[in-house]
């Protein structure tokens, strides 16, 4: 028998993580990979008494290896906030899902927790582009501007080293990366060591960050804009975070940015206006390997003879709303 921690890459999967093992310790066989691979639960193989943690990757895209870890006598708890379709009923499954455009699993997490380790669910929601719901939250905290930003900086930072085709694109594997922070019950402890972590990623990010924000859009009208960045690992690396800068820089615009693939295909990543934050995850789930949630969503691999059409659904699907 083998329990498991399968959680998704970026910010929030691991702040998630860190909050629920930090209030219950249990050991367990890490499930993660780059922010992209959410098909989890086909990498365990369960049985009767195992004990799974499922956090931030959706139930829909992990359905069959839900069904096989139930029918093998597992116990599950899952917590997303993604698009779930129609959930299971099994009494060996536990559910805390949410799919508001407003909250995220570090969130979720937190309220089940009762604000146990509310910073490092601040840092969660920052990672994931809810600044509002992040300041919010932290409201109980009592920290001045300079120390939200702080907690901003680290989510982002968390969140930009999930992103790549693959884990050799990364600073960090998110497992190893997860076994470090987890380490630390306040995350200003964790950004004040001197362990060279933080570091590497701030610079990393800010390195990347400067060669994406040279580029100028590739599409743009009133309501949307289109980016594309080139097959190589920082613009791999910079993607995510990229999109969501872009999203913080013009709330009355969707936005798209499209990173090139090796085998001629693009990695999608969709921004909803922060204005009306919808209709992400049905625009992309329009398109093979598309999903999501309502505010930011992608597609793994658009075809490249889809390009021109993807654009011109993006266009039209946010002109209308």
């Amino acid at each position: 028998m083998s329990n498991y921690d399968v959680f998704n890459g970026d910010a929030d999967g691991l702040c998630a993580l860190i909050q629920l093992r930090n209030a219950t310790p249990r050991e367990a066989v890490l499930i993660t990979g780059v922010k992209r691979d959410i098909a989890l639960l086909e990498k365990i193989n369960a049985g009767p008494g195992s004990l799974i943690t499922v956090l931030d990757v959706s139930l829909d895209k992990n359905r069959p290896g839900l069904k096989r870890a139930l029918e093998a006598g597992a116990s599950v708890f899952y917590c997303d906030h993604h698009f779930a379709g129609d959930i299971p009923e099994d009494d060996n499954l536990q559910t805390l899902i949410n799919t508001s455009p407003d909250v995220c699993t570090s969130l979720l997490i937190n309220d089940y927790l009762q604000g146990a380790y509310l910073p490092w669910a601040v840092v969660g929601a920052y990672g994931d582009n809810l600044a509002s719901s992040a300041q919010h939250n932290a409201a109980p905290l009592g920290l001045d501007e300079d120390a939200l930003k702080q907690l901003q900086s680290l989510g982002i930072y968390i969140n930009y080293n999930g992103y790549g085709s693959n884990l050799g694109d990364l600073h960090f594997d998110p497992q190893d990366l997860y076994q470090v922070l987890c380490a630390y019950t306040d995350p200003f402890d964790f950004m004040g060591d001197n362990g060279g972590h933080f570091e590497k990623l701030q610079t990393g990010y800010q390195q990347d960050m400067s060669a994406a924000e040279a580029l100028a859009p590739e599409f743009k009208d009133t309501n949307t804009a289109v980016f594309m960045l080139p097959d190589e690992p920082w613009a791999r690396r910079v993607s995510g975070v990229y999109s969501n800068d872009l999203a913080n820089a013009d709330h009355a615009r969707a936005h798209a940015v499209l990173t090139a693939r090796a085998n001629g295909s693009y990695l999608v990543s969709v921004r909803a206006p922060l204005s009306n934050k919808s209709g992400a995850d049905e625009l992309c789930m329009q398109f093979p390997t598309g999903g999501g949630r309502k505010a930011a969503a992608g597609i793994n691999e658009l075809p490249a003879d889809m390009l021109a059409q993807f654009i011109d659904t993006f266009a039209k699907f946010y002109g209308q709303l």
